[in-house]
């Protein structure tokens, strides 16, 4: 049997965590013959509430689940981890504006940021999956400046995953059929879901629809707020079993690669592509092969499209604005 592998998860102990725990002890992530020991992390007053979640962790007695660790020390949390998924965060309180939530969230991601830096391995793979992800993905990474910033990611694989759906459900085809989607930018509303180059075999999606409105009037801004349609359909809770789907896949995918015909979305440190300058994490269709991910190189973009992307990354930038003292203090 192969050696356990190390996976820190934060804010164990909430919903999201609780849909995704034994998908990870199950072999779901990584595979029926991979085993795992949980290094799970949350804040002090939620310690109570690992009892349960360990003995029903223990109660399904998953073979490749070697070992658990409970703790409210980010650094116990990540010591010598291999993988590092970041789902704890302070929810977006009554009147709350998004800089408030950044501002509440930033000493959280900074100090985990420097608590991986200490002590994880060095080649560690980070998902932020917390909100607002992609501004806490690029905190988290300022603050663990010995780590390759191309192991820091943020997770749109969930929009991603709400957009193949949308298409699916339109075309009366097999989700898994349509590729080649693409989320640009900000996990937020001003994402660009992208269908100019989604394929349904060897079509693409905009030669089979019949209603061109359809892209502009229901796909965008459905996955642009099905978030907070989730909220609202569950009476207050967001998306806990997606989400949790979502990260599963995004972690399959950085680990084990993509397929030859296929991309994923990620947000990803920038490197200039498509205009889109150095300095934020960002989401571009990327490929993965050996652990590794490459941004997607040399599509046609419209002039529409270079704007909403802008949008998103001026977005991106308001948001380090809002958090630059924390980064400086």
């Amino acid at each position: 049997m192969k050696s356990p592998i190390r996976i820190a998860v934060t804010g164990a102990t909430g919903q999201i965590c609780y849909n995704l725990l034994y998908r990870i002890a199950a072999g779901d992530m990584f595979g029926n013959d991979q085993p795992v020991i949980l290094q799970l992390h949350d804040i002090t007053d939620a310690q109570p509430m690992f009892d349960g979640i360990v003995m029903e962790l223990y109660d399904c007695a998953f073979p490749l689940l070697t070992e658990i660790i409970t703790t409210d020390n980010s650094e116990v949390a990540f010591n010598d981890v291999d993988i590092a998924l970041l789902v704890g965060a302070r929810p977006r309180g009554e009147n709350m504006e998004r800089k408030d939530l950044l501002a509440a969230n930033g000493p959280i991601f900074i100090e985990q940021g420097r608590a991986i830096n200490a002590v994880a391995k060095r080649s560690v793979k980070v998902l932020v999956v917390g909100n607002p992800a992609n501004t806490n993905a690029y905190i988290t990474m300022k603050n663990a400046p010995d780590i390759d910033p191309n192991n820091f990611s943020a997770m749109l694989r969930l929009d991603h995953n709400r957009a193949l759906s949308q298409v699916a459900l339109k075309l009366r085809v097999p989700v898994a059929d349509v590729k080649k989607m693409i989320i640009w930018g900000n996990h937020s509303t001003t994402q660009f879901p992208d269908l100019s180059h989604a394929t349904v075999g060897n079509n693409k999606v905009t030669s089979l629809l019949k209603d061109s409105a359809w892209i502009e009037n229901h796909f965008i801004p459905v996955v642009q707020k099905r978030g907070a349609a989730i909220i609202e359909a569950r009476r207050g809770k967001s998306s806990a079993a997606s989400a949790a789907n979502a990260i599963i896949n995004h972690m399959q995918d950085w680990v084990f690669g993509t397929a030859e015909d296929n991309w994923v979305s990620m947000g990803v440190p920038s490197n200039n592509s498509y205009g889109i300058p150095n300095g934020v994490i960002y989401s571009f269709p990327v490929t993965c092969q050996n652990g590794q991910y490459k941004i997607v190189q040399g599509l046609d973009l419209s002039q529409l499209d270079k704007e909403r992307m802008h949008n998103s990354y001026q977005e991106l930038i308001a948001e380090q604005e809002a958090i630059k003292h924390l980064l400086t203090a």
